[in-house]
This record gives C-alpha cells, sequence and structure tokens, in this order.
C-alpha cells in the first residue's frame, strides 16, 4: 500500500507547507493547543459527549511533550497537527487534528501521507472512537485495518487500527 507514494509526482512541493513543530515554544504549543481545541469541540459532538479527555490538555501539556508534532500552515496559520511516537519499529499516531475552518480540504490526508512516507517504521498503530466515521474512512483509505475495540474508564468506545509498511 505505502509503496505508491513512492511515485506520486510533486510529493516534495504538495508538503512544503508541512513542518515540524517546536512544541516546547510557548507560542507554538499555544497554537498546537488552539487547533486541538477547535478540532477536538467537534469530534466531542460528533460522538455525543461533554467529557472527551483530549479537550482537558493544557498548553503546559503540549510543551512538556516528548512526541513529535508536525503542522501543516495556510496563510501562515497552524490549520492542523499530527502527533505522533517512533516506539522501535512501531509509528504510533497519537491524534490528527484539522482546525474546522479547514474542513474537507484533504489536509488530514497530506499530514498522513506525510508521516507514513517521511518515518521509518514496520507497523503504523491509530486509535479512534468508534462512532468517529470520518477518522475511520481517512485510516481505511491508507489500508489500515482495525485489529481491536475496547471502552476505556471514560466510557466512550474505541478501536485501534494498524498498516504494515510494504516499503
Amino acid at each position: 500500500m505505502l509503496a505508491a507514494l513512492e511515485s506520486n509526482k510533486g510529493f516534495e512541493s504538495r508538503h512544503s507547507m508541512i513542518n515540524k513543530l517546536d512544541n516546547s515554544n510557548a507560542k507554538v504549543a499555544k497554537q498546537i493547543f488552539t487547533t486541538f481545541q477547535n478540532s477536538y469541540k467537534i469530534e466531542a459532538q460528533l460522538i455525543g459527549t461533554l467529557d472527551f479527555p483530549p479537550l482537558s490538555r493544557s498548553v503546559r501539556d503540549i510543551e512538556n511533550s516528548t512526541t513529535l508534532f508536525y503542522g501543516f500552515s495556510e496563510n501562515e496559520s497552524l490549520a492542523a497537527v499530527i502527533e505522533i511516537v517512533i516506539n522501535g519499529e512501531n509509528l504510533d499516531i497519537n491524534s490528527l487534528t484539522v482546525d474546522p475552518c479547514y474542513f474537507r480540504r484533504g489536509i488530514a490526508d497530506k499530514l498522513l501521507i506525510y508521516v507514513l512516507h517521511e518515518f521509518d517504521f514496520s507497523k503504523a498503530i491509530v486509535e479512534t472512537a468508534v462512532v468517529n466515521t470520518p477518522a475511520i474512512n481517512l485510516y481505511k483509505k491508507h489500508g489500515f485495518v482495525e485489529f481491536k475495540r475496547w471502552t476505556p474508564s471514560h466510557g466512550i468506545e474505541k478501536l485501534a487500527m494498524s498498516v504494515e509498511n510494504t516499503l
């Protein structure tokens, strides 16, 4: 599945707006926080909950995080963020959020393609709410398949998906 990415013409130029974000910088952490809040409020509505754990994450939490953040900027505004961890041979996608002002422009797709192409891994893993159909469809488009379902203590049923790197 991922081997097809190699042949995409203009891959680099299409991703010129994707940059690694320095989340230890207070100003950058605030931008990430704002994007997360705007996106996760919509996701909480989609899920039908008022108590959505990602909304409780603070600017300080983001600033102190050891995860890697990559952002998609448009007109010098942070439109979307993907947060990842390289864990041995696994690429863990901790979050992929798009500010609602930038929905339906293929930005989440671009960020996902970017990390799947740029990092060395054997397996990529992501978790999302079972009712988050837009996210599930995005991951399926890139070859992710469900391998687990469970309900954590917060009560929002989740599923985990993975894809093997064939490069």
